[in-house]
């Protein structure tokens, strides 16, 4: 690759070089996530009784959750304070992966990386929120009044909390829709007109995956399909209005000068009346060849004797 083809200001990095920056970035990342592991840790018991509370409300009460494996009561606690701390870390994490990327990026497109990573972060965490109070309440509200009679309902730990981080991370990416939308608008991968003409494909597609990661119930099903679907349409909105003021931006430096324009729109033949200015001239050095010619006669015949 020759550096004329590389992004202004930057030059060609070898392999070693590439390797030296991913090991730096995952260096960081793994020590953020472990700071974050190490301060969550001893508060395990206490935040897995904070997420256990939309279940544990409506079990009965004498009835509670269930350790089903040997090493659960430990392992079970342990496994969230890790995935905590990656979810809480994620914007950290987003910042390293660009950072890696961003050498081979162009100045305007390096400009995208604060309102991504704010959205980005903003929406990821506004899903995990949305799983968490509004979808785990009507979901568990739900699957507890279905249970047949005499069933007593009581949670492994370890299931739960896999459920639970399987919603946080569905209901999360599905959040993302709107800035993954921008980027493809941005990009020119796709257009506005046809990310609305694939819309009932969406909405179908929106449904179908909401059925495979949620409960096997409308409820939930419906709850991650709707808003995936509005997240959608959100971002056609936005990546219209980026367009559109691209395009205005561009037709504002490319106008024309209109102090001529009156010199341009009239019916005026410029070419015929330089032509006709051409051959005046030509016609008039003609002219004053043949006075010289005949001037330097007339001292030809004055000189002889």
């Amino acid at each position: 690759m020759s550096n004329s083809a590389l992004p202004p200001n930057d030059q060609e990095m070898t392999l070693v070089q590439h390797l030296l920056e991913l090991r730096n970035r995952v260096s960081k990342a793994v020590i953020v996530v472990l700071v974050f592991f190490l301060f969550l840790f001893p508060f395990a018991n206490d935040i897995y009784t904070y997420i256990a509370e939309p279940l544990t409300r409506y079990l009965p009460t004498d009835a509670g959750m269930i350790a089903v494996g040997v090493a659960s009561p430990f392992l079970t606690p342990f496994k969230l304070s890790l995935v905590l701390a990656i979810y809480l870390a994620m914007p950290f994490l987003l910042y390293q992966l660009w950072a890696f990327i961003a050498p081979a990026l162009y100045q305007h497109e390096r400009q995208l990386v604060a309102p991504v990573l704010f959205f980005s972060s903003f929406l990821f965490y506004a899903g995990g929120a949305f799983s968490y109070y509004v979808v785990f309440p009507l979901v568990f509200g739900f699957l507890s009044q279905t249970a047949p009679e005499g069933v007593t309902i009581a949670t492994d730990i370890a299931l739960y909390l896999d459920f639970v981080i399987k919603m946080f991370f569905a209901f999360g990416l599905a959040f993302e829709v709107p800035v993954i939308t921008v980027l493809l608008i941005i990009s020119g991968m796709v257009t506005v007109k046809s990310l609305s003409h694939a819309r009932p494909y969406v909405i179908v597609g929106a449904f179908v995956l909401g059925m495979l990661l949620t409960p096997p119930d409308v409820i939930s099903q419906t709850l991650l399909a709707v808003p995936m679907w509005l997240m959608y349409e959100m971002g056609i909105i936005v990546g219209g209005y980026v367009i559109s003021r691209r395009t205005k931006a561009q037709d504002d430096e490319e106008t024309f000068d209109n102090r001529y324009a009156d010199q341009v729109h009239d019916d005026f033949d410029y070419d015929a009346e330089f032509d006709k200015i051409d051959a005046e001239m030509a016609q008039l050095a003609r002219n004053k060849n043949a006075q010289d010619d005949k001037r330097d006669e007339t001292k030809t015949v004055s000189d002889k004797p």
